[in-house]
């Protein structure tokens, strides 16, 4: 790969990462805004300030149709910062062009993301974007010349001063090897653009030479400039931009002395100014005629991490985990008294620990995001069915691993649209019934030790046990007599592959998938889901998940000569069978316990996976019992060896032959003494 390929690269995806980020910010102020009833004038000019960005940013990389699409995006909304009282002329239909622009915005990005991108055509958003954009100016003809002073194009900087009157001058330092600074010096000054009268920068035209970033990381990028209201609207972007290390912030009230070309006194006073304190150097800029410094660091504690260097840095951990396991408990050391070699291992253990909580903590995201998401299709569908919902979030700080947060984001996307489509009742209908007529939909988020909580709640329908079975049994679903079923049992048909309730086929449900893809989704990530339900007052479903996948707390059992790992957090409790009279054999030959007045089903891994050795005499052995859903069961095995942080690794492809998933078995893991464990699966560990 050419320079030139890999920079162009850098900068598609640098790109990206930004459009996604300010597209998420944008959709966050339009539902806010629309539920509101109302734009305040600060969301107006935050409106206008991503449009303006992705515009100059996308021209920047020849994305013709996201920039002439987010150019007439910000026409209408520079409009409306100039006017803000006209906004009641396009309320009704203002959300909506900037949503389907906004999605727009997010298929491009999609494709481009895929490596198959073909431009899409943005023809008709702009073309109702524009007669918005006429409605409003139409209402008073001196509105045109305001939309006519919409910036039209990128700020062409030069070396030439900014102009006559008050005027400043801003260096900018960007991060070390943060790569691209010509690129970056220009989509700085984009931004910066709309809150300016008269601009120029030193270097001048930094996109069209990718030589002046050797200059930019030397000297500086130097914004010259007059605000158009404060000095602090421009200051506030330079701090919230990205890659932004430092700047230098250089006032004058002689416009002589803004220009780069003075004399050296003004910069042996910035010298001088910038050595000062910076209360005299800020109480200085009340001197007419005097000139002042103020040297700033800028609150930029974030990057971006690719994040396959993540799951590398993930996969180099659990290595020196288990590599630190292995010195630990290597057979050669059995029997020795080291009382120094044990105090340095408990130091290395503390510091792994501390490496690998570090690196899962860099992995986490809040799952905010993901809930915003969920609230944009209550909005759509709400449109599209004539139904009235909103949507609760709580606990969107809740953090989950980076992989988890991407796994959940369909089956979440899949149970909304089934509480919308399914569950919420019309206006009408919910009147009838004496509920609210806006629906309720409750997604909440919990941390809960070893993983996560999400609930997701309605106050709709509910789920109706006679028609489930109805349907079920109409499928040819059901696996024994239909008065045989418990409610939970009936709740848990709808996650059957097949099964759906509706009769018809629309956009949102009726083909049979949906539910089914929850459920498999949310076991590949080692999660669990339940149902609960009442009859005309809502439905609940939770979900379990684990915070991460890399690296788990164990407990190790044995059977026979081999080894299992059971995850800890599904465990519920430990015990040995004192009287073998409390096993209650079954004609088919299975056993069961009772505990706490419920029966449960025990598993002996011995028979399931045709060990030759081990414990046969249930009481010489150990009752492990484990949680799985609502529900539970027990697992018998010759000893508890001890608890373990091991690391999940998948098991060889060539294995993928037998189905180890489907026959309980989610990974293997190398212990200490080099031996290997099988990680059980207890969502699919066989009970019958």
């Amino acid at each position: 790969m050419s320079n030139d390929d890999y920079e162009m690269e850098s900068m598609l995806e640098i790109f990206n990462h930004e459009t996604e980020e300010m597209l998420e910010q944008l959709d966050n102020i339009l539902l806010e805004s629309e539920r509101a009833k109302s734009i305040t004038e600060e969301n107006i000019n935050s409106i206008f300030r991503i449009t303006h960005t992705i515009k100059g940013s996308a021209a920047m990389m020849n994305l013709h149709s996201i920039s002439s699409l987010a150019h007439s995006v910000e026409d209408v909304f520079y409009i409306l910062r100039e006017n803000p009282t006209k906004l009641s002329l396009v309320f009704s239909s203002i959300f909506d062009l900037v949503f389907q622009a906004s999605d727009f915005f997010r298929k491009e990005l999609e494709g481009l993301q895929s490596g198959e991108y073909s431009e899409g055509d943005p023809t008709e958003i702009i073309k109702r974007l524009e007669q918005q954009a006429d409605i409003i100016k139409g209402e008073d003809s001196s509105d045109t010349s305001v939309g006519s002073g919409a910036p039209q194009k990128s700020p062409q900087p030069s070396h030439e001063p900014a102009g006559d009157g008050d005027a400043a001058k801003i260096t900018v330092f960007f991060e070390n090897d943060c790569g691209m600074e010509n690129i970056r010096a220009f989509m700085l000054l984009n931004q910066v653009h709309p809150y300016c009268e008269e601009l120029s920068s030193i270097p001048s035209d930094p996109e069209n030479d990718s030589s002046l970033s050797e200059e930019i990381i030397k000297s500086g990028f130097t914004i010259i400039f007059k605000p158009t209201e404060s000095l602090d609207d421009v200051v506030k972007i330079i701090e919230s931009s990205l890659n932004v290390k430092s700047y230098e912030i250089l006032q004058n009230r002689q416009t002589e002395d803004t220009s780069p070309a003075s004399c050296p006194q003004a910069a042996e006073a910035d010298e001088h100014s910038v050595k000062g304190v910076a209360a005299e150097a800020v109480g200085s800029q009340s001197k007419p005629e005097t000139q002042s410094v103020l040297t700033k660091g800028v609150k930029q504690n974030l990057i971006s991490v690719n994040q396959n260097k993540l799951d590398h840095l993930m996969d180099l951990v659990g290595e020196i985990v288990t590599a630190e396991s292995m010195v630990a408990r290597n057979p050669d050391l059995k029997g020795l008294r080291l009382d120094s070699f044990t105090k340095s291992i408990r130091e290395l253990r503390k510091l792994t620990d501390e490496l690998q909580d570090i690196v899962m903590s860099i992995r986490m995201v809040p799952l905010q995001g993901t809930f915003y998401k969920m609230d944009r299709i209550v909005r759509d569908m709400c449109k599209k069915m004539d139904k009235k919902a909103e949507l609760i979030t709580e606990g969107g700080d809740t953090e989950v691993d980076k992989t988890i947060n991407d796994a959940i984001v369909d089956p979440l996307m899949h149970m909304i649209r089934n509480s919308m489509d399914h569950a919420i009742e019309a206006p009408e209908e919910r009147i009838a019934l004496g509920k609210p007529e806006v629906g309720q939909i409750t997604l909440s988020a919990k941390n809960t030790g070893g993983e996560i909580s999400i609930t997701l709640s309605d106050d709709g329908r509910g789920l109706d046990c006679e028609k489930l079975l109805g349907k079920a049994k109409a499928n040819g679903l059901l696996t024994k007599p239909e008065g045989s079923y418990t409610e939970k049992e009936i709740f848990n048909l709808i996650l059957l592959p097949g099964f759906s309730t509706n009769t018809d086929v629309t956009e949102f449900s009726g083909r049979g998938v949906g539910m089914d893809v929850v459920k498999k989704n949310i076991e590949q990530v080692g999660g669990t889901i339940s149902i609960s339900s009442e009859k005309g007052a809502g439905t609940t479903f939770i979900i379990k998940i684990p915070l991460t996948l890399a690296i788990v707390d164990g407990m190790n059992i044995a059977v026979g000569d081999s080894t299992f790992t059971l995850p800890i957090t599904a465990i519920r409790q430990s015990f040995k069978i004192s009287d073998e009279s409390e096993i209650i054999h079954n004609t088919d030959g299975s056993e069961m316990i009772v505990l706490r007045g419920e029966c449960f089903p025990i598993i002996r891994l011995r028979d399931l996976y045709s060990i030759e050795s081990g414990v046969e005499d249930v009481m010489d052995g150990i009752i492990i019992q484990v949680d799985h859903g609502n529900s539970g069961y027990c697992i018998f095995a010759d000893e508890l060896i001890g608890e373990y942080q091991v690391v999940v690794k998948p098991f060889p492809i060539f294995l993928n032959k037998y189905d180890l998933k489907n026959r309980g078995l989610s990974g293997c893991s190398v212990l200490g003494d080099g031996s290997i464990s099988l990680i059980i699966d207890v969502n699919n560990l066989k009970t019958d």
